[in-house]
């Protein structure tokens, strides 16, 4: 069994491990998760796409401000989103999950990603009703975090289907993520030998977004990641080092990502720190209010 970690913080056990291959080429990790959060609502950003098997209380998302709360009883299936979205946990949570590499959810789809582009589903919308009942069953009666995630890999292994264009596709997203993308699209499509037009659709149909609009997104996400917020901050500066057209440009992108100001980011940043100081996940995901 590959090595992962555990940890049991602020009421809530956390226990994640790098799945085998071939699905570590599509999977950052699998992951365990059950106790009382600290907060009730979440806000969490992109880049990720997310599978979430329900095993207690259904929780809730809201995808986007504009779009009303829905409630997810079996789990739910989430696509690389354009937007922030909020999650709703109930008083005590238990799933199991995987986080997944920009193009490796697309294998386990019967439908292209783009349908599901800032519309979290079911997973019984995904798999089917009969399958994801029987899946939980057995998640559920596991003897311990570590059976479960083994028998969620065994699933996933199972599911697993050849994808026309994954390798094209999973090519041009390392580079756009090693560069944190700061790369010219163009410059990628003529590597690859494919017209703007191919690239693009290969990528709604795997990813669910363009490779420009990916770009953006790990942009973003490692101008933000790269904030300290013990420290003071030059967001003009910050704007400019990452390539931003101006602060304006660069607080649009940021209330689209997060739904939070930069200024109101840094507060919960820090709040957060405050209340759960050496937290595994001290920079995502951030309390809602």
């Amino acid at each position: 069994m590959p090595a992962g970690r555990r940890a049991i913080l602020v009421g809530v056990e956390y226990v994640s491990r790098v799945p085998r291959p071939p699905l570590d080429g599509l999977i950052d990790d699998l992951y365990y998760l059950e106790g009382s959060p600290p907060y009730a609502r979440l806000t969490l950003p992109p880049p990720a796409a997310l599978l979430i098997v329900n095993l207690g209380a259904p929780f809730r998302i809201r995808a986007g401000t504009d779009i009303e709360t829905a409630e997810y009883a079996d789990g739910c299936v989430v696509t690389m989103p354009t937007r922030a979205w909020e999650f709703g946990y109930p008083l005590r949570t238990r799933s199991a999950g995987v986080h997944f590499k920009p193009w490796g959810l697309a294998p386990f789809l019967p439908m292209p990603a783009a349908e599901l582009c800032d519309r979290p589903v079911t997973v019984e919308q995904v798999w089917g009703r009969p399958a994801i009942a029987e899946l939980r069953e057995r998640l559920a009666t596991a003897d311990g975090p570590h059976e479960i995630l083994t028998l969620l890999e065994e699933e996933l292994m199972r599911r697993l289907s050849e994808t026309a264009g994954l390798g094209l596709v999973r090519h041009t997203s390392i580079v756009i993520a090693a560069t944190s993308g700061a790369v010219a699209i163009g410059d990628l499509r003529v590597a690859a030998g494919v017209s703007s037009t191919h690239l693009a659709q290969r990528f709604k149909e795997l990813v669910g977004v363009t490779p420009k609009r990916l770009a953006r997104t790990y942009r973003f996400a490692a101008t933000v990641f790269a904030i300290n917020p013990a420290g003071p901050i030059d967001w003009g500066e910050l704007a400019g080092g990452a390539g931003y057209f101006d602060q304006a440009h660069f607080g649009h992108e940021f209330r689209a990502f997060t739904g939070l100001t930069p200024t109101r980011y840094v507060e919960l940043r820090r709040r957060f720190l405050r209340e759960h100081p050496g937290h595994v996940l001290d920079s995502w995901p951030l309390p809602a209010d």
